[in-house]
């Protein structure tokens, strides 16, 4: 279900934004499960797939460089386990922890040639611009999205990690 809204107030005139590039922005409700970008991301694609403890599962579909200097990674979990998932251990240690419960804020993006590490992206409250999940049913599996800070150009494999998971080296497109 998609809603427009509409801002009321101030001149009418332009907000001054023109010829700027806009940072990635999304409402709290849009974080919950739904990954930034074209409907026809090819999810069929795996760039990689982590396994994880209790059977808890991570495909990577896509890695793409986009315009404004980010990367977004995107794909599935799934709970293989007898129980509910939380993401327990994902959120990271910051303290945005309230803003970034059950989520994947931990995870990042290493570039080795580069010897450099890149944090997820928050928005201007300190909430990641990653995926926050409500807890996974016995063997359900949803979509998954992070924001990166894009590595140089001329970088395209990186190591993917996320708190608790093992790292798994994936290509960057785009």
């Amino acid at each position: 279900m998609a809603v427009v809204l509409t801002a009321c107030g101030g001149d009418g005139g332009s907000d001054g934004s023109e010829g700027k590039t806009k940072e990635p922005s999304m409402s709290s409700d849009s974080q919950k499960s739904e990954a930034p970008g074209s409907e026809a991301d090819d999810e069929s694609q795996v760039l990689a797939t982590i396994k994880g403890e209790h059977g808890v599962e991570v495909t990577v579909s896509s890695a793409k460089r986009e315009a404004g200097g980010f990367v977004t990674v995107k794909g599935r979990v799934k709970n293989g386990s007898d129980q509910i998932w939380a993401a327990v251990g994902w959120q990271g240690l910051e303290e945005e922890l309230v803003n970034n419960g059950a989520s994947m804020a931990g995870a990042s993006l290493v570039d080795q040639a580069g010897k450099k590490r890149y944090l997820i992206l928050r928005d201007t409250d300190g909430r990641c611009l990653c995926t926050k999940f409500d807890g996974l049913e016995v063997d359900e599996e949803t979509p998954f999205f992070a924001q990166f800070p894009a590595p140089p150009a001329g970088t395209t494999d990186v190591d993917f990690q996320i708190p608790t998971m093992p790292t798994a080296t994936i290509k960057i497109s785009g």
